[in-house]
């Protein structure tokens, strides 16, 4: 039985939708009364189909179950994954101020790098420089906007990691796949009661998983997604020899990217100066890649190293490598 198979039961009225091979995300919104889904990179709309909204409410229910999660009153957000890596988002009024909200984005394949050549993703000349970076051990930092392909395009660069590295994954929801030898997977946990508890199992995140990776000798570290105080403990094992790694964060261009890594550094309130915060980001991340959606399909637009700080004036030193020059080009400039 597939992960999708143990849901589909509870889903009935969008079971096609689910199994539909072109579809990658399933959108349930205001209580069952507008489904929308994302085929081919773009959201559409699916006419006449409904839902009630006490089965929507149900339906999620025994969802959770199925992934020995729970969403109620008292605890109104699921996010779950399914073992395929699909992965199921839910959420209760009073947050879903509307009704019983669904989420549901099925697990794709993975893509090699050549693959995303082939369709158009990035140019071979941008996907040589990225597996040169890869090789050279130069830490990477993907952005790009929620649904860009982030995951799958560190996913593809990962691939190119030598088969001798030990490599150490640490995600929220377990997304990336490595086929090499010498791979360690670490999962955060969140602060939620789990079927039979009486009590809330305590929070493992991102930053207490960073620092337990530390002594379990990585010489790669690869970081899910980058989104709030973990970076500064990132920050900490790129500067301290861990060559190589990556990670992903959102944001709407490379700079953008550098901008929030410091933000989320901040929040850590470990007292660095914003100065010596953006300094130590250039001395830790060698190459930001930026992936966007063109005309509905995903596409690296950006590609920059990072040479540098200057103190002085307050800015990091780059080189653009690739800057988007038509629609569908992902040419060099």
């Amino acid at each position: 039985m597939s992960s999708l198979d143990r849901i589909l039961p509870f889903l009935k009225l969008i079971e096609d939708l689910l199994v539909d091979p072109t579809v990658t995300e399933v959108m349930v919104n205001d209580g069952g009364r507008r489904v929308f889904v994302e085929r081919d990179g773009a959201i559409e709309a699916v006419a006449g189909r409904t839902l009630e909204p006490r089965n929507l409410t149900v339906a999620i229910k025994n969802i959770a179950r199925a992934c020995g999660d729970e969403i109620s009153d008292v605890q109104p957000l699921l996010d779950a994954r399914l073992e395929d890596g699909s992965r199921v988002a839910a959420l209760f009024p009073p947050c879903a101020v509307a009704g019983p909200v669904l989420t549901i984005r099925k697990f794709t394949r993975r893509y090699t790098l050549g693959e995303l050549v082939q369709i158009g993703a990035l140019t071979p000349e941008t996907a040589d420089r990225l597996v040169g970076a890869v090789r050279a051990q130069q830490n990477i930092l993907v952005s790009g906007g929620t649904g860009t392909g982030k995951t799958t395009l560190l996913n593809a660069l990962a691939a190119h990691i030598p088969d001798a590295d030990r490599v150490i994954v640490i995600e929220e929801t377990a997304e990336i796949h490595l086929n090499k030898p010498n791979v360690l997977r670490l999962e955060a946990r969140r602060a939620q009661a789990s079927l039979g508890q009486e009590a809330p199992l305590p929070p493992v995140t991102i930053a207490d998983l960073l620092r337990a990776s530390l002594r379990h000798r990585p010489d790669r570290i690869l970081v899910g997604e980058v989104r709030g105080s973990e970076a500064f403990d990132l920050l900490q094992a790129l500067n301290t020899g861990h060559l190589g790694s990556m990670s992903t964060i959102h944001a709407n261009s490379s700079e953008q990217a550098l901008a929030r890594l410091a933000h989320c550094v901040l929040t850590a309130n470990v007292g660095l100066p914003h100065r010596s915060t953006r300094e130590a980001i250039a001395l830790a991340i060698q190459v930001v890649v930026h992936i966007a959606r063109v005309d509905g399909r995903r596409q690296v637009t950006e590609l920059l190293a990072i040479r540098g700080y200057d103190t002085a004036a307050d800015r990091f030193l780059l080189e653009p490598c690739l800057r988007l020059t038509s629609p569908r080009s992902g040419g060099l400039s």
